[in-house]
């Protein structure tokens, strides 16, 4: 590889096709030339400009959302999991397993149905959308719903992985980290430098930990010039990091967020000291009023955990400079929560219309 390629990764990919974010950040990631790649081509994912928010802040502030929510499964997990998975390929496993609220079922599954492997999954019963339970069960992955919280999920699989041959994919798995930070080298390459603030979701709080990753490394290669203040959104119900405490019954709507022991939580803070960040706690009641609002004003449609990065940034808005670069996190697509979106959108829904055009024109106002 040539040296103007290390200085800039994407080069060839964005000239020709996109072949995947291993393919594009290769210098940045612990992969060799004998790495057995397994990719959807995940990665390259829109960041879009959101004015209707940044006009509520005002300031000249301009917004920006990283919707994720395209990735190849509907969420950033596919980042880390392509470089999960090929690994544990690497090493020879033959079969991963993780907990998951919903996102990293999906994502093991399709990415160990993609490479050959067998994905197990243990969720919590009755808390999983099942927009996200059809997927891993479509991809393949044998899924075990439990008696019990994410957090006792969790438990389970760090003993399995431990004890028999499988290999854990959630989030301690540092090469989940070291694919995820690549959204952090993409929201650089399209915006030149850094944003001021990066406002992110907070469940088991690896992400805005990978994201901090990629920030740092970007800089030390000298491709941003600065870092961001890295803001950390939890639902109230669930907000250990908030709180400083574990939560041993949380309780959102947002269910991909609905963690009350995070796994990664002091590299979590060590983010947050950092950056000069902080953690902040949304209401149920904002992190809806952000679903809408994007859907309805942006039609970006997210699920509802992804919301609270808008949600959050709405409620510190008064805090945010003038003139300020801020992006928000969108980790997951509104299509994985349908029953959320019925229940709690605002538009008016006419059923049992008689099949005519005055009968229609009469519900249009005509």
């Amino acid at each position: 590889m040539s040296a103007r390629d290390l200085q800039n990764p994407q080069t060839t990919s964005k000239e020709t096709d996109w072949q995947g974010l291993i393919h594009a950040y290769r210098p940045y990631l612990p992969v060799s030339d004998t790495t057995p790649v397994v990719t959807l081509l995940e990665g390259n994912t829109p960041l879009i400009p959101v004015p209707s928010i940044a006009a509520e802040i005002g300031k000249q502030v301009e917004v920006f959302v990283k919707y994720d929510g395209l990735n190849p499964t509907g969420s950033f997990k596919d980042r880390g999991m392509t470089m999960a998975v090929s690994k544990a390929k690497e090493a020879g496993a033959q079969a991963v397993i993780c907990a998951s609220t919903g996102n990293t079922s999906a994502a093991a599954a399709a990415y160990a149905a993609r490479g050959g492997l067998q994905a197990f999954v243990l969720i919590p019963d009755g808390y999983v959308a099942l927009g996200k339970l059809a997927q891993a069960l479509l991809y393949g992955a044998q899924v075990m719903a439990i008696q019990g919280n994410f957090d006792a999920c969790f438990q389970i699989v760090r003993e399995m992985a431990d004890r028999y041959p499988v290999t854990l994919v959630n989030s301690v798995n540092p090469y989940r980290l070291e694919g995820q930070k690549t959204s952090a080298f993409e929201i650089v390459d399209r915006l030149g430098e850094a944003p001021d603030w990066l406002c992110i979701p907070v469940g088991n709080a690896g992400n805005i930990s990978a994201y901090w990753m990629g920030f740092c490394q970007y800089h030390a290669a000298g491709r941003c010039q600065r870092l961001p203040k890295m803001m950390g959104f939890q639902a109230k119900g669930s907000a250990p990091m908030v709180l400083g405490e574990t939560v041993s019954n949380p309780q959102t709507i947002a269910t991909a967020i609905r963690i009350g022991n995070p796994a990664n939580r002091k590299s979590a803070i060590a983010t947050a000291e950092a950056s000069q960040g902080e953690f902040n706690a949304v209401s149920d009641e904002e992190i809806l009023a952000a679903y809408r609002m994007l859907a309805r004003e942006e039609g970006i449609f997210c699920e509802p955990a992804s919301a609270a990065s808008i949600a959050g940034l709405m409620q510190q808005k008064d805090r945010i400079p003038t003139g300020a670069k801020v992006v928000c996190v969108l980790t997951g697509n509104g299509l994985k929560d349908p029953d959320t979106a019925i229940a709690h959108n605002q538009t008016k829904f006419q059923k049992g219309v008689d099949p005519t055009v005055e009968a229609v024109a009469q519900q249009m106002g005509f």
